[in-house]
């Protein structure tokens, strides 16, 4: 009985595993050329016969990105940028979630539609009119002008995620808390904290990969102070008008995604529970 039963899901549990490995191959093709890329010499990049392997790896186009003056300055400048949106987005979300999740106010409901219909906004609809608002404020050229953008907009998505989580904690552990003499603050931080981090994680990673990566507001908002240019910004160094340097870019770009990678590997574990528990909500 199991065995026949094994025999007519085994087909359906293979053709799923050569679609998911597929769509694998698909999805890590286009990082395997920029890696591959970055480490070809000038004369393979530029080639009219490209293939997918080199026969000998150089490492000039790194010395390159690593020789610009300003590009620590860059790395740093992205560093600032992601680590203070994921911290700050990630602690107001959790007691934003907290505050519309177990308390009942006026607008309430209206205040989470408004969190779900600023997620439908396009960020490029809205970087001029913050274009404009950053320079009445006098933040123009300034890693704040960065940094408050991303929060905002990561904010609505992080609410929206967290909600499940906090939701999911019973209303008697917090009545059990109270009981046992605990403060509000105490069972905030002390249970209700490490109860919804796997989810804070989740959301830390979406923000942390929107504020890495940006290149509009990056662009739109360091109009001449390049030493508060970010990792993006850099890559601009290498598309010249009439010779643009591939290989510089494609290294530029690879030692972009290293840090997204490390970030993964670190918080994989949690991501993988944080993602269950909002599917589950």
């Amino acid at each position: 009985m199991n065995l026949s039963r094994w025999r007519v899901r085994h087909p359906w549990r293979l053709a799923a595993e050569c679609s998911a490995l597929l769509i694998a191959v698909v999805v890590a093709f286009p990082l395997y050329w920029m890696v591959l890329s970055a480490f070809r010499p000038a004369g393979e990049i530029e080639s009219g016969e490209p293939r997918p392997w080199t026969l000998a790896p150089s490492l000039d186009s790194f010395r390159r990105v690593f020789g610009q003056q300003e590009f620590g300055r860059y790395f740093l400048n992205s560093v600032i940028v992601a680590g203070s949106v994921v911290i700050v987005s990630a602690l107001v979300a959790f007691l934003a979630a907290t505050a519309v999740t177990r308390f009942r106010f006026r607008f309430r409901t209206t205040l989470l539609i408004m969190f779900l219909v600023a997620q439908m906004v396009p960020v490029e609809a809205l970087a001029i009119p913050l274009f404009f608002l950053m320079r009445d404020f006098g933040q123009l050229n300034t890693l704040g002008a960065l940094i408050l953008p991303h929060i905002a907009f990561s904010l609505p998505f992080a609410i929206w995620m967290l909600r499940g989580f906090v939701k999911a904690v019973p209303e008697a552990l917090e009545e059990a808390a109270y009981i046992d003499g605990a403060s509000r603050a105490r069972f905030l931080w002390q249970v209700l904290f490490p109860l919804v981090f796997p989810g804070l994680v989740a959301t830390s990673v979406f923000s942390f990969i929107s504020a890495w990566n940006d290149f509009l507001f990056a662009r739109s908002f360091i109009v001449s102070d390049t030493s508060q240019s970010t990792l993006p910004m850099a890559l601009l160094v290498f598309f010249k008008p009439d010779d643009p340097d591939w290989g510089g870019v494609m290294a530029a770009s690879t030692v972009m995604t290293i840090p997204v990678l490390v970030f993964f590997v670190l918080v994989q574990r949690r991501l993988v529970s944080g993602l269950g528990g909002a599917v589950k909500e």
